[in-house]
Order: structure tokens, then C-alpha cells, then sequence
């Protein structure tokens, strides 16, 4: 297994830092989303449409360090940082962060470490996608849903993922790739 090195950890503390901000500052977009969406009995759907914003710790760490554990621990302290500065689900921050950073580290995993393109985006998507709806079905009661309902948030939750923790991600690993201020 590959180590970290120094600076692989500071530039994973920079991403789990600045995440868990943008994670708590999105928040506020959630409480609104939901409370626009609740009058048409869809107020669950909020976070499936938030999901992509909230897993991008995780790829972009992944794609700039490539290292094994690099997505888990992003989104797991990105989560951990929204916590520490007031988040609003408190201690479940973690739970999600847990729950998050292990679909994107089977993402990466799955293709072995040694592709970091769209497939190996793709395949984050849907592993974090499956992984974080199961953990919704149980905690959230989305299992009590009916089966188009759950089609539904499904199909949005694996959309905003590959938006936001996909294509934007992409994007801004491009971007930090190109400042030649890291390299992976």
C-alpha cells in the first residue's frame, strides 16, 4: 500500500477543510430545497439533490493524490469539519462522511488504483450512489417509499452525483492539475 507523504496530507487537509465550509454552507440550501419541495409531499428529495455537493471531498482528493484511502479520509474529515464549525446534524455528520467516503473509496477501488478517468468517476458516482441510498433506506425510511418514489430519488441522488462529484470535480482536478502546484 502506498503511503501518504507530507505533502499528500497537507493537500488532503486543504480539500477536507475547505469541503467541510462549502458542506455547511450548502446546508442552508438543503433546509430551503426542503422546505420548497415538502408542500408536494417531496421535502426527502432535498438530499438526494444536495448529495453530489456533498461528496466532492472525496473524488477530488482521490483524483489529485491517488492514493489509496485518499476519498475515504477527504470526505470523512470534510465531514468531520462541517461538524466541528456547527453543522447542523451534529454527530451524524460522521455517520454520512463514513457512509460517503466508503462509496467513493469502493469507486476507486473497483478500478484498482490505476485509472483515474471518467470510468473510474463514473464508477465512484454509482458506488457512493449505492452505497449512501442504502444507508437512506434504513435511516431515512426511504424503504417505506413507494417503488417509483424510491426509483426517483435514486435516479436524482446518481444525477447530482455525477454532476457535482463527477464532471465538477473533473473539472477543478484539471484545473489544479494545469496550476502544476500538486501533482498526482
Amino acid at each position: 500500500m502506498q503511503k501518504l507523504h507530507v505533502k499528500d496530507i497537507i493537500f488532503l487537509t486543504l480539500i477536507s477543510i475547505i469541503f467541510g465550509l462549502i458542506y455547511l454552507g450548502t446546508d442552508f440550501i438543503y433546509d430551503g430545497l426542503t422546505i420548497a419541495l415538502t408542500p408536494f409531499k417531496l421535502g426527502p428529495l432535498a438530499n438526494d439533490i444536495m448529495l453530489g455537493i456533498w461528496c466532492m471531498a472525496g473524488p477530488l482528493a482521490g483524483l489529485i493524490i491517488r492514493k489509496p484511502g485518499a476519498g475515504f479520509l477527504a470526505e470523512f474529515l470534510g465531514a468531520a469539519v462541517e461538524l466541528a464549525i456547527g453543522g447542523q446534524w451534529g454527530v451524524a455528520n460522521l455517520l454520512s462522511g463514513l457512509t460517503q467516503g466508503l462509496g467513493v473509496e469502493l469507486g476507486f477501488a473497483l478500478c484498482r488504483y490505476r485509472r483515474y478517468d471518467w470510468l473510474t468517476l463514473i464508477s465512484t458516482t454509482t458506488m457512493t450512489a449505492l452505497v449512501t441510498f442504502a444507508y437512506d433506506l434504513v435511516k431515512n425510511g426511504y424503504s417505506h417509499f413507494a417503488p417509483a418514489l424510491i426509483a426517483l430519488y435514486f435516479c436524482v441522488r446518481w444525477l447530482s452525483l455525477f454532476i457535482f462529484s463527477g464532471i465538477l470535480v473533473k473539472a477543478i482536478a484539471q484545473l489544479v492539475a494545469k496550476s502544476q502546484q500538486v501533482r498526482p
